[in-house]
């Protein structure tokens, strides 16, 4: 992960990143929950992580907890820390902090009028966001999971 995160720094140049908190809610099943990005945002239709941007002043945790309520009007347990990647998408580049979200109280609710899915692996949705990947990819590490983490196009995998 740290040459891959020298790299896209590499690439990056100047441009400064916007820290962004990503939720990784799994259920006792071992599921875990991806949302669609909602009609009118970047990459609207792909399919993700669910959270947003750290404002200035928040903590992972309240940040989390913030766009995780704003989103699915849940309200989370505590939010382990988990991975950092930094990602060169052509329109930001953005410095997504992972955490693993065990415990939550409330019903999911799409209120940015995204779609959800609780996934295992491989994943059945597609597209996926790129910066969804390399998360497919750990969770397939952890557990023990050797196949394609997800389809790119039908009838085919890349993982």
């Amino acid at each position: 992960m740290a040459e891959a995160a020298s790299l896209d720094a590499a690439r990056a140049g100047d441009r400064r990143p916007v820290d962004v908190a990503v939720g990784v809610l799994v259920r006792a099943d071992g599921a875990f929950l991806l949302t669609s990005r909602p009609p009118g945002k970047v990459y609207a239709g792909h399919w993700e992580f669910p959270g947003g941007k750290i404002e200035p002043g928040e903590t992972l945790q309240q940040a989390l907890a913030r766009e995780l309520h704003e989103e699915l009007g849940i309200a989370i347990g505590t939010a382990e820390p988990w991975h950092e990647q930094l990602f060169d998408y052509p329109h930001a580049l953005v410095r997504l902090r992972f955490c693993k979200v065990f415990a939550w109280a409330g019903e999911l609710q799409m209120r940015e009028g995204q779609a959800m899915a609780w996934q295992q692996l491989p994943v059945a949705v597609r597209p996926v966001l790129p910066g969804t990947i390399p998360v497919l990819g750990w969770l397939a590490a952890e557990r023990g999971f050797t196949g394609p983490t997800h389809d790119t196009v039908p009838g085919t995998h890349e993982g």
